[in-house]
């Protein structure tokens, strides 16, 4: 018998994100988060985002916190990421993880986002490859599928989905 069990890594949203293609993408108070991704939602080169393993991307507001420490000029959705999660361990999130948002919505991790010129005016330098999953590990845009889709709200809950 198999339960849920989120207590191991749990989050939070702390920004939605969309725009009609491109970056930066803009907060939103709610999405609906449907199989295609966040409706209103959309990226103008459909070769390497969106679909459905590319749905939706998430990435980290510590990490984003890191980089402005830094110096970088990066905000929340400026990289193009549709959820700015905050209290998840970045480093510990696998492909194939599977977390709940909310009460009810089920993504399941992907792939990694491979960060393209068009985000490089929010790097100092234009030094956008600092969020390569290749050169430093842990800080990369992930992207993920949705398994169960529904309404998304900043301060959903976000926890590492655990068979028992």
């Amino acid at each position: 018998m198999s339960q849920t069990d989120t207590s191991a890594q749990v989050g939070r949203i702390v920004q939605i994100n969309i725009s009609d293609g491109g970056v930066p993408k803009l907060p939103v108070e709610q999405a609906e988060l449907t199989m295609d991704g966040l409706v209103g939602d959309r990226q103008k080169n459909l070769k390497y985002h969106g679909g459905p393993d590319r749905a939706i991307c998430l990435w980290s507001a510590e990490i984003i916190a890191q980089l402005q420490a830094e110096g970088h000029p990066i905000e929340p959705g400026s990289s193009g990421e549709n959820l700015t999660i905050e209290g998840l361990d970045w480093e510990e999130i696998a492909i194939g993880n599977q977390y709940q948002l909310g009460d009810n919505i089920l993504i399941e991790i992907t792939d990694y986002a491979q960060p393209c010129r068009t985000i490089a005016k929010y790097f100092t330098s234009r030094k956008y490859g600092r969020i390569s999953q290749k050169r430093n590990p842990g800080t990369s845009r992930l992207y993920a599928r949705v398994l169960k889709p529904g309404l998304l709200r900043p301060g959903h809950r976000i926890g590492l989905k655990r068979s028992c």
